[in-house]
Order: structure tokens, then C-alpha cells, then sequence
């Protein structure tokens, strides 16, 4: 370990703090009432998303005061620890920032970091140096199998720079024959591509950012890539990772490709068929740059009501407690509060404790229920990743999930939103939970964003655990995505009138309740890797 010259984090304060929960401060008394109480709400997300907390990034102070935080709430609603009794999990993690100080030079063009380019590594190495790799474009990047598709399959591209597409073919053509359609499959999301270039060898990929089927604006690419990144570690130093995980703005792709006197639109145009070969682009590239990496102990955080009769079956409710911290920048430090994403969430699985432990007073349930906060979401669904592993629970034993990345912080609406389509039969308790409400279930309107893909139920997905995920970012607030949406204005306001969070939270407490007494086990009813590993555990 020495030889790879890891910076050690001067985190050892912090670490020790873990555990010995930080008063919460001087705060109105919560309210004990049957139902939810939007006092309560009120009171965990302007606390949550204050700036005392620095917007709760991983491995920082902000991360000592939201897991003392959480870990007291729990402790006083008489929940106990899920991890060996305790309220946290350790997660192992490395915290990696790459220098910013970085030029990409593809033949003789030169893009700037943050304007034209993003580059990153999770290789545990202080040195990045990618020097005369040749170009590839490789089209979508996707070997699939299933769909009779693989954009690799006539080209070795060991040692080489692949520029690649975002999204899924379906979406450019909107023809639903074609991978599913507008519906964004997992073979969309950045994660997969950067997945299958590292098994196919490469040296570095960059993805071609695009608004529409990129699902957000080149300002989120770039605020989410050039600061302090986090990653699980494994005993290689994540050797097996890709080495430069990267994006290109289009405009700065045009300029490469006509470089290489190509057309990129024709060449984009091109890769919607099965037959389409990877194009070089007799260029090379050159790319380096330095990373401070470190190590420590992040932590979830898991409290659990413990089941009367099936104590060893879980129900799970989630939402990640982390955001992106305190970012430097010219105009001086900028903290991103992340009020909606995701302090709204993390309150809501307070007052959902609270709600539970009540009821459980009264009628104890049959099944344990544990209430998981994940960290590192933001950075790669880091916390969720290491819950999924089983340390805490394992995942055969976990009945379902419900997660929440984001609510309605405004009024009620007469629907709630659906993620995935006739994927488990958790869809059926959302639909039975949402009529006794008066409410219609409404499918996702933006599924070519993929967003069943990008939050921590997908880390329990892949396992096996059947899923639903709760999020409302934007869907009634159109100007949430555009300006605020993992930006600096995503702050507490005391005008919201949370009628969503309220419906929601009813919502969720139906479901939880059905499943911690019914006996049932939730089953995928789509064809799927999540299938396989469920029926396999079932064996």
C-alpha cells in the first residue's frame, strides 16, 4: 500500500467523532401526533440543509453532524441499531480530486478542463498519464447480447481513448422495437459504459454530452465531475477501473471530428444500426493529471423496528443523506445544501420512523423494518453499494424497498409518479396504496432519463430486492431541474407548503405497513438479471 504514495486523509478526528452524536442544537420540540406532521418535516429538513451542515459531503464535517443528527432521532424514537446494534455502518471508501490544472490534446487541438471536457479516474493512483492513445468512436458503447447489439464487436480498442454517445439508440429513434424505446435501459446510463469500456480495455472513454438525452445540462456534467469524488476500495486499488472516465461537450466533439475529417452528426447517425462499425479516427490523444487520493470510513446510517413473528425479514426504507458539500470556487466557498435532494428525503425517513414506531407500539408488526440513510449517493450510489453487500442485512432476507431521492415539497397532487414499467409487483401495492388516496398512478413522463437506473434502489435492484422509488424533482416544479436541481439554490424555504411530502408519506407509511404484516414476497415480473438473482435466492 505504501508503494502507491496514498495521501493518508487527515480524517482521523472526524472518524473518531463517528459515533458520538453531536448535540442537534437548540430546536423546537418534534410533535408525537398519529399522523405526519409537516412541523416535524419542517424542523429535519432546515436543519438538514442548513449551512451548520455544509451540505452534508461525504467524509467532512457535514457528514459528522448529519449521521450524529440522524443517529439521535432514531436513538429517541427508541429504534435500535441495524448494524450489530449499532446506528452505523462503516462504509471503506476512497476520496479521490483530480487537479483541475488538466488539458485534453487530441492532434492538435487543445480543450480546456470544465469548459470543454470533464476527466476522472477511481483508480486509487496519483498519477493519471494517457499519452498517444488512439481515438475510436464506438457509437453507443453497448454490448448487448439481448438486443443483438455490440458496437465493439469488430474493433480491439486495448489501450485506446473511445469517444461514445450518450444515451440508448432507442431514444434517438423513439422507436420502441429498438432497446425499449424513449424508455432509457440501463445500457444508456454513464455507469454501464464506462462498466464495458474497462472490461473491453480501454484507456479512456468520453461521453458525448448532449441535453436531451443526456437528461440535463452540460453545467450538471461539470459540477458533478470536477470536484472531490468518492469510491469504494478494493484490495487492488481499483486497478480494474476505467483509468479516465470522461466527458466532451458536443461542440468540442464537432471540432475533434472534423479534425479527423469526419462528420460527427453523420457518424451519430450511423451508429442507430446494428450493423455499425467502430470508426477511428487516426488521432491521438494526450491526457494527464494528478489525483489527491485518501481513505477512510464514510457510514450509512440504520435503525430498525425488530418484527414480532419474522424478525429475520426486513422491509427497507431508504433515502441517501448526502449532497455535494462546500465547493471552492473564484467568488469564494459555495456550500450545496441540497434541500430537496436529498434533506426532504432523509425527513421524510425520520418522520416515517416515527410514525412506524408508533403504530408498532400499539400492534407490534410481524416483520422488521429497517430505515437506511444512505452516503454517497451523489458520487455513485457508494453507501447503498456497500448496504447491498449484506453486512448489515443480507439482501435474500430483504422483502422489498422503498427509497426516496427527492419529494414533492409543494402541494398534493392527484397522482405520484411510476419508475420502470411492469417490473415488479411492488408496482401492484403502489397502485392499491395510491387509490385508496384518490390519487392515479402516472408512468415517469421523462423515461428516456432513466431515473429507475440512478438512485439507491438500484444498488438493492441489481441484488435481487424488489424496488420502488419515490421522486419528485421537477416533475411539479419545472424550475427545479433548470435551476437548482445539484446546484448552489437548492435551499430550505419556509413558503414550501409540503402537501406532497404528506401525501407521500402516507403513501409509503400503506405500503410498508401491508408488507411488514402480509406475508408476501414482492417478485420481479420482467425478464431480468434482478429476476434471476431473486429467484436464485428463493432456491
Amino acid at each position: 500500500m505504501a508503494s502507491t504514495l496514498l495521501k493518508s486523509a487527515s480524517l482521523s478526528l472526524l472518524v473518531a467523532l463517528f459515533g458520538c452524536s453531536e448535540p442537534a442544537s437548540e430546536h423546537t420540540p418534534l410533535e408525537n401526533t398519529a399522523g405526519v406532521s409537516l412541523s416535524n418535516i419542517k424542523q429535519h429538513i432546515k436543519t438538514l440543509a442548513s449551512d451548520d451542515f455544509q451540505g452534508r459531503g461525504p467524509l467532512t464535517h457535514g457528514e459528522v453532524k448529519t449521521v450524529g443528527y440522524l443517529s439521535e432521532q432514531y436513538k429517541a424514537l427508541g429504534l435500535t441499531g441495524a448494524y450489530k446494534g449499532k446506528y452505523l455502518q462503516p462504509v471503506k471508501m476512497a476520496m479521490v480530486t483530480a487537479n483541475q490544472d488538466m488539458q485534453l490534446k487530441v492532434g492538435d487541438l487543445s480543450f480546456e478542463s470544465g469548459k470543454d471536457f470533464t476527466a476522472r479516474t477511481e483508480q486509487l493512483q496519483p498519477l493519471i498519464d494517457v499519452r498517444s492513445s488512439d481515438v475510436v468512436f464506438a457509437g453507443y458503447g453497448i454490448n448487448a447480447p439481448e438486443y443483438n447489439w455490440n458496437d465493439y464487436k469488430n474493433i480491439d480498442v486495448t489501450g485506446k481513448t473511445v469517444v461514445v454517445l450518450v444515451n440508448d439508440p432507442g431514444f434517438a429513434t423513439q422507436n420502441d422495437t429498438l432497446f425499449t424505446g424513449n424508455a432509457m435501459t440501463y445500457y444508456g446510463r454513464w455507469t454501464y459504459k464506462y462498466e464495458e469500456a474497462a472490461r473491453q480495455g480501454a484507456k479512456a472513454v468520453f461521453i458525448v454530452h448532449e441535453t436531451a438525452p443526456a437528461a440535463y445540462p452540460w453545467g450538471v456534467v461539470e459540477s458533478s465531475n470536477t470536484g472531490t469524488k468518492y469510491t469504494l476500495m478494493d484490495n487492488n486499488l481499483n486497478a480494474s477501473k476505467l483509468p479516465v472516465m470522461g466527458w466532451l461537450t458536443l461542440d468540442a466533439t464537432e471540432k475533434m471530428f472534423n479534425a479527423a475529417k469526419l462528420n460527427y452528426q453523420d457518424l451519430k447517425q450511423a451508429a442507430l444500426n446494428d450493423d455499425f462499425k467502430a470508426t477511428p479516427l487516426n488521432l491521438k490523444a494526450n491526457l494527464a493529471f494528478k489525483n489527491e487520493v485518501s481513505h477512510a470510513k464514510s457510514h450509512n446510517v440504520v435503525a430498525q423496528i425488530t418484527g414480532s413473528e419474522s424478525p429475520d425479514e426486513y422491509v427497507v426504507i431508504s433515502a441517501h443523506w448526502d449532497h455535494f458539500g462546500t465547493k471552492q470556487t473564484d467568488t469564494g466557498p459555495k456550500i450545496y445544501n441540497g434541500a430537496v435532494d436529498n434533506a426532504s428525503g432523509t425527513a421524510a425517513t425520520l418522520e416515517i420512523a416515527r410514525i412506524m414506531s408508533k403504530m408498532n407500539k400499539q400492534k407490534p408488526f410481524k416483520r422488521s423494518i429497517i430505515f437506511a440513510n444512505f452516503t454517497a449517493e451523489e458520487t455513485g450510489l457508494i453507501g447503498s453499494e456497500e448496504f447491498a453487500s449484506g453486512a448489515v442485512v443480507p439482501t435474500k432476507q430483504m422483502v422489498g424497498l422503498l427509497n426516496i431521492d427527492g419529494m414533492n415539497v409543494l402541494d398534493g397532487t392527484d397522482y405520484i409518479l411510476q419508475y420502470g414499467k411492469d417490473l415488479s409487483t411492488m408496482e401492484n401495492y403502489l397502485a392499491k396504496a395510491a387509490k385508496s388516496q384518490g390519487r392515479v398512478v402516472k408512468m415517469d413522463p421523462r423515461p428516456q432519463n432513466g431515473l429507475f437506473f440512478r438512485s439507491d434502489h438500484f444498488s438493492l435492484s441489481k441484488q435481487g430486492v424488489p424496488s420502488l422509488l419515490f421522486m419528485s424533482l421537477g416533475d411539479t416544479d419545472p424550475e427545479y431541474i433548470a435551476h437548482k436541481y445539484h446546484k448552489e439554490a437548492d435551499d430550505y424555504s419556509a413558503d414550501w407548503s409540503l402537501g406532497g411530502v404528506k401525501q407521500d408519506i402516507d403513501l409509503i407509511v400503506d405500503i410498508a405497513t401491508q408488507l411488514a404484516n402480509n406475508g408476501d414476497w414482492p417478485k420481479w415480473t420482467s425478464e431480468s438479471d434482478f429476476k434471476a438473482k431473486r429467484a436464485q435466492d428463493k432456491q
